[in-house]
């Protein structure tokens, strides 16, 4: 197998370049947090456009006087409403995902590089996994604010860990661009590794909105206590957030975790034989069901489910960097150098 070592080192290149660019949108998201000083249920409807507020103020019972000047005014401007200027902070923390954005193209496209110079599956050592856990988070971030954008202030937040783990993976885990030990070598690679990334890089938001979730609570406990909390959605958004991130990826986990057996049975020759990793990803998976479990059950939702779900974090991370750099194993084939 040839290896393109020019396309390799390009593809090195678009990794740190994609870093920077995260760097920079972290800084940004952080700033419009900073500048934020109310929480966001009030700048959400401080930004309701007036013309709507008068109109749906008119359906809820404006006197018969009232209705009648809303709409004599109406009758003489027929231009269309137009929302409010936007505020320094919005101008922030908008240019802060356009810059994501732009992150998670480079992300992607160095990825794809590195693939094509290998001529392999890009995750293929501790250097490109992380990388690629750090794609799904921002790609599963992306999705979020897709559908929720008043979540844009949690961005500084979820874009913390991913430039942490990519600075890791650039320094410490940087590993050349070079074919898979034999051991790697089977299609179980793309099937097994692959849902493994996705599951990790989604829990990783997950986690991130728990642990905001127990900070919030604080605030909303005491008041005087974690102020710069009450600039984050309330602690139910943020539940929501971390529950439904779990449940999406918890079968894509269960699922790796079921491949994963079968890949050392064909390996090996047995589905299971509690090495470290294998151990380790087994408890991840208790942990989680755990979680879905807590959730689902009126006595353990809020603050234990979220403690639950932050210990898997935890597990996972453990999983990650501990087990794969430290404890020797039969999964101690993909090293850093």
């Amino acid at each position: 197998m040839v290896v393109d070592a020019a396309l390799g080192q390009f593809g090195d290149l678009l990794f740190e370049s994609a870093l920077a660019v995260y760097v920079l949108a972290m800084i940004l998201h952080a700033v419009e947090h900073a500048l934020l000083r109310r929480t966001g249920v009030e700048q959400e409807e401080a930004r309701v456009p007036v013309a709507a507020a008068a109109t749906a103020g008119t359906g809820a019972g404006l006197s018969r006087e009232g209705a009648a000047a809303a709409a004599d005014l109406g009758s003489h401007d027929t231009s269309t409403p137009t929302r409010p200027p936007r505020t320094k902070a919005e101008r922030f923390g908008r240019t802060g995902v356009s810059l994501t954005v732009l992150g998670f193209g480079l992300h992607l496209a160095m990825l794809v590089v590195r693939g094509l110079a290998a001529q392999r599956v890009p995750w293929g050592n501790m250097y490109e996994f992380t990388a690629a856990i750090c794609l799904v988070a921002v790609g599963a971030w992306l999705v979020v604010l897709r559908r929720r954008p008043e979540l844009r202030r949690l961005g500084a937040f979820v874009l913390l860990p991913v430039v942490v783990l990519m600075f890791l993976a650039g320094t410490v885990l940087y590993t050349q661009t070079a074919p898979v030990v034999p051991a790697l070598r089977s299609y179980w690679l793309a099937i097994h590794v692959s849902a493994a990334v996705i599951a990790s890089g989604i829990l990783l938001l997950a986690g991130v909105a728990s642990l905001l979730y127990l900070l919030r609570r604080v605030h909303e406990n005491d008041p005087t206590r974690l102020t710069w909390t009450a600039r984050l959605p309330s602690a139910d958004v943020l539940d929501r957030v971390a529950y439904r991130a779990t449940a999406i990826a918890f079968p894509v986990w269960t699922f790796a975790v079921i491949t994963g057996a079968i890949w050392a049975e064909a390996a090996w020759g047995r589905y299971w034989g509690w090495d470290p990793k294998e151990t380790t990803a087994f408890v991840a998976w208790i942990v989680y069901a755990c979680y879905l479990h807590a959730r689902s059950t009126a006595g353990w939702r809020g603050p234990r489910a979220a403690v639950i779900n932050v210990v898997g974090f935890a597990v996972m991370v453990f999983n990650l960097f501990f087990v794969n750099l430290v404890v020797t194993g039969l999964h101690s084939y993909a090293g850093v150098g």
